[in-house]
């Protein structure tokens, strides 16, 4: 006999046993007859005849439509109930917000079908919560001898690379932050990308994801340019145009400070336009003209010790309106050189701006981190340490967006390769 009994067999042997009823000493008695011709249950028919009593107002007690509802409202519960634990434990499973990967969703199902959930069931409360995944899919995640997807292979390719250049492990075993950690997804893919070409900006992405990497981002500025009095102050060559030529043809200067545990320590740049390039930097605990006549010496021996002196009168050394760029000393020393000077206006971060992106790059990457220092700023030791390993990264390591992902030490070399190219055969 089929498990659910036909309404029109229910209502027959309902209708006989109450037709028939007065003819019997009891309920029981009836039911036992009718059931009996009906290859029925005697305690079957017994039931549905007393609950369309009930129905009918007969007897006390509730009605089929209170019961179907009391069924409706226990099976809203004992799912809540099911969903409220599913949820507790997919908490952390799913903190991330993000989609978690195959293998990972597959061993949460596994883990609650062993305590008894139906596997439709934790995928619905999954799909609620974002993470959207079918029974169907689950299944099929499951089928032995499945065939790993090419995605999967390849983001776990993509993931030890990322891992290798975001990490290294020091001479004591310690596993520390490289600079390349600090990069974004952009930065990151170009450099995935120099080994493995065919490695998708969306495979970096997810494995920045799971491996918990995120860009560093600049903080607010503090302003540190004090104009000087009774300098005498360069016009302005520039107005605000960052590109130049050729390497030498246009340098930026600034410095800014650092906190110690010491006091304040102020480090000096020189940048070169063309490859964004840093040519010198003094760290120096105050504030006066050594601070940025010293970087611009090391600037003119470094170039002249590279083979690309300075050529008199090509030059423009462009800084700000401080009292030390405006100085007497300063302003002879780049006149010596043949240096043209170039001063910005009062109080506007624009008219160097990309000495001041710079210097916001030094803050964020080496100051703010301790990926080229180990442990607070103390002394002016500890700047100079890790200005030195900051600045080496950034001339030879370090992708620039604005050079085609190239390091500034790459592109001035791309620039002097294009001039001295072998001649053809005729």
């Amino acid at each position: 006999m089929p498990k659910k009994i036909d309404p029109q067999v229910k209502e027959r042997c309902v209708r006989q046993v109450l037709e028939h009823l007065p003819e019997y000493s009891s309920l029981t008695a009836a039911a036992e007859v009718v059931a009996r011709r009906e290859g029925l249950g005697k305690e079957t028919v017994r039931r549905w005849v007393i609950q369309a009593q009930v129905d009918g107002g007969q007897r006390q007690g509730a009605t089929s439509d209170e019961l179907a509802e009391i069924r409706e409202l226990k099976a809203k519960v004992r799912r809540l109930e099911e969903d409220n634990e599913i949820l507790r434990r997919a908490s952390n499973f799913l903190r991330r917000g993000a989609r978690p990967p195959q293998p990972l969703i597959v061993a949460f199902i596994d883990e609650l079908r062993a305590e008894g959930h139906a596997v439709e069931s934790i995928c619905r409360v999954l799909r609620e919560q974002g993470c959207q995944v079918a029974a169907r899919t689950y299944r099929d995640w499951t089928r032995a001898n499945r065939p790993v997807a090419s995605r999967t292979i390849s983001d776990a390719v993509v993931i030890d690379q990322v891992r290798d250049l975001a990490w290294r492990t020091d001479h004591e075993g310690v596993r520390r932050l490289t600079p390349e950690g600090l990069y974004g997804r952009r930065k990151m893919a170009a450099l995935v990308r120099r080994t493995s070409p065919g490695a998708s900006p969306g495979a970096v992405d997810r494995a920045m994801r799971s491996l918990d990497l995120r860009g560093i981002r600049r903080s607010k500025g503090v302003r540190t340019t004090i104009p000087g009095k009774d300098g005498r102050r360069a016009g302005d060559l520039l107005d605000r145009d960052f590109t130049a030529p050729a390497p030498n043809r246009t340098w930026v200067m600034d410095f800014t400070y650092v906190r110690t545990w010491a006091g304040f320590v102020y480090v000096a740049f020189i940048l070169d336009v063309f490859a964004q390039r840093i040519v010198a930097w003094n760290v120096a605990s105050t504030k006066a003209v050594e601070l940025v006549d010293v970087p611009l010496r090391m600037a003119l021996w470094q170039r002249d010790r590279e083979g690309r002196p300075v050529v008199p009168g090509e030059l423009i050394g462009h800084a700000d309106a401080g009292s030390q760029y405006t100085s007497i000393a300063f302003t002879d020393h780049l006149v010596d050189a043949g240096i043209r000077p170039s001063i910005g206006t009062v109080a506007d971060a624009y008219d160097n701006a990309l000495m001041e992106c710079v210097i916001g790059l030094y803050k964020t990457e080496c100051v703010r981190t301790t990926v080229f220092h180990a442990g607070p700023l103390r002394t002016i030791g500890d700047v100079e340490f890790a200005t030195a390993g900051w600045v080496d990264w950034y001339n030879n390591r370090r992708l620039h967006g604005t050079l085609g992902m190239m390091t500034p030490v790459e592109f001035e070399r791309a620039h002097y390769a294009t001039l001295n190219r072998e001649p053809h055969p005729v």
